[in-house]
C-alpha cells in the first residue's frame, strides 16, 4: 500500500529530516584517519537520542546498530566495526531516524583524508546522480524516469548502477511501497503523486554493478573489489518541485 502524506505529516517528517541532516553535517569534521566505524555509530546514536529521536535501524529485522557504515568496496549495510579509517578511504554512513513517529532516511559518502582521483570522480558522479533523480521526481512523471536519468548519467561517466538495492517509500514505517530503482526506462512504472514520500539513494560502482553478501548476512560489497559510493535523501512529492526533507547546509 502506498500512503500519501498530509501537509502536517510532511512537516513532521521535515523535523525528523532536519535532525538527521544536522548530524550528517556534524560528521563532516568528525570523520578522519584513525576514527572507527563504531565511533561513528556511537556519534549518531548519542545525538539522535539526545534530540528525543529513536535510531530506527536498531532492531530492524535483527539489525544491531544505529547506522550502516560501509567502507570502500562495501556497497551498503556495512556493520560499524573497530576498523580505523585510513587516508584514502571512502565511507558511506546511512541511518534512519524516528522522531515522534515521523521517519527520515539519509546516507552520505565521506572522504577520509586525501582520496584518489577515481574516488573523487565516483563521489561527484554519485552525488549528481542523486540530484538528477530528485529533479525529475515531480507529479505526473513516473518512477522509471528517476532510474533512467540516474543510469544514463552514471554509465556515461564510465560507472555502473547497483540493481539489487533500491530506494523506497517511507512513512509510516521505515520501508514502504513503492520501490524506487536507480536504473530503468523513462515513462515506465508507477506515476508519482503529490503527498508521496520516498527515498532516492543511488549506489554507483567503479566496476561491475553486481554485489555479494558477507557472512554476516547483511553487508553487500562489489564482486570485483571496485569502489562504491552512495548518497541518499528522503523527499516529498508536491504539486510543484520535490522537497528534500534531509537537506544539509551547503549541499
Amino acid at each position: 500500500m502506498i500512503t500519501r502524506k498530509s501537509e502536517r505529516e510532511i512537516e513532521e517528517m521535515k523535523k525528523s529530516g532536519k535532525l538527521l541532516a544536522s548530524i550528517h553535517e556534524a560528521l563532516r569534521d568528525f570523520i578522519k584517519p584513525g576514527v572507527t566505524g563504531m565511533e561513528v555509530d556511537q556519534f549518531f546514536e548519542k545525538r539522535i537520542k539526545e534530540a528525543g529521536g529513536i535510531p530506527a535501524q536498531i532492531g530492524y529485522e535483527g539489525y544491531k546498530y544505529a547506522t550502516c557504515v560501509s567502507v570502500n568496496d562495501e556497497i551498503c549495510h556495512g556493520f560499524p566495526t573497530d576498523y580505523a579509517f585510513k587516508d584514502g578511504d571512502i565511507v558511506k554512513v546511512d541511518t534512519v531516524i524516528d522522531l515522534d513517529g515521523a521517519f527520515s532516511d539519509s546516507c552520505w559518502c565521506y572522504a577520509v583524508g586525501n582520496i584518489s582521483d577515481e574516488a573523487k570522480h565516483l563521489m561527484d558522479v554519485t552525488r549528481k546522480c542523486l540530484y538528477r533523480g530528485i529533479a525529475v521526481a515531480k507529479p505526473g512523471n513516473r518512477i522509471g524516469d528517476i532510474g533512467a536519468v540516474i543510469q544514463e548519467y552514471a554509465e556515461s561517466e564510465g560507472f555502473s548502477v547497483v540493481k539489487e538495492f533500491v530506494g523506497h517509500g517511507i512513512g509510516p514505517t521505515m520501508h514502504e511501497e513503492p520501490a524506487i530503482p536507480h536504473y530503468g526506462k523513462a515513462n515506465t512504472g508507477l506515476r508519482l503523486r503529490p503527498g508521496m514520500t520516498i527515498t532516492i539513494e543511488p549506489m554507483i560502482n567503479t566496476g561491475h554493478w553486481k554485489s555479494k553478501i558477507d557472512d554476516n548476512g547483511w553487508t553487500a560489497r562489489t564482486i570485483d573489489g571496485g569502489l562504491s559510493a552512495q548518497y541518499e535523501h528522503t523527499i516529498a512529492i508536491t504539486e510543484d518541485e520535490p522537497i528534500i526533507l534531509t537537506k544539509q547546509k551547503g549541499q
